[in-house]
């Protein structure tokens, strides 16, 4: 059984300028304490064509955790726009949330995300170099995709979770974008009594994620 359970996400600032920091806020339950950290990391997919665009904005170190619900806001910077192929700097692309336990992912959540210039008269034109700094970048927050990974969480040799996942106790490797529908699975199932969803009560950014076996 899963340690770790996300019950919710929040989109902060969406939409927004393609140059500003993209901002989560995070809810997830601890069943019972972990006594090493867990390693989230936010990814930007450059590319539909090939993950040697994708991009880590940043990553960060949670622990220890002890048992209960927890909070936090996981901002990162923008993508480094000089490693996006100019033909996908406009359209819809992907930004994923992994969270992971001694080297281990067990869960992953994306977003789709289209860019394009506020400008209407871009729109209809768009020059041929990307214009960044015209850009806006908004997340279809209501819609977030989620993949779960059965992991090994403790300290025994236990084989057989990590054989069923396919993983052999690795982490899943980074799967390229547009090719994830066939795995992932869509989730927006809600849940009543949290207070961070009380919080983003009739706010399209917010999105309650159903409580996910890992």
């Amino acid at each position: 059984m899963a340690k770790v359970h996300i019950t919710n996400v929040v989109v902060l600032d969406n939409p927004s300028s393609f140059f500003n920091p993209f901002q989560f806020e995070l809810t997830f339950e601890c069943i019972e304490e972990l006594k090493e950290d867990l390693e989230w990391k936010m990814i930007y997919v450059g590319s539909a064509e090939s993950e040697e665009h994708d991009q880590v904005l940043d990553t960060i170190y949670v622990g220890p955790i002890p048992e209960g619900r927890h909070i936090f806001v996981f901002q990162a910077d923008p993508p480094d726009t000089t490693k996006i192929p100019e033909q996908d700097a406009l359209g819809v692309t992907i930004v994923l949330l992994t969270c992971s336990y001694k080297g281990q992912e067990f869960v992953r959540v994306g977003y789709f995300i289209n860019n394009e210039y506020s400008d209407p008269e871009l729109r209809e034109n768009p020059p041929t170099k990307p214009q960044f700094d015209k850009m806006t970048r908004n997340i279809l927050a209501t819609k977030p995709r989620v993949t779960r990974f059965k992991i090994n969480w403790d300290d025994t040799n236990n084989t057989e979770e990590q054989i069923e996942n396919g993983t052999n106790g690795e982490s899943n490797p980074q799967q390229n974008g547009m090719e994830w529908n066939e795995d992932l699975e869509l989730n927006d199932g809600s849940q009543e009594g949290s207070s961070l969803q009380l919080l983003g009560a009739g706010n399209e950014n917010s999105n309650s994620l159903a409580m996910m076996e890992c």
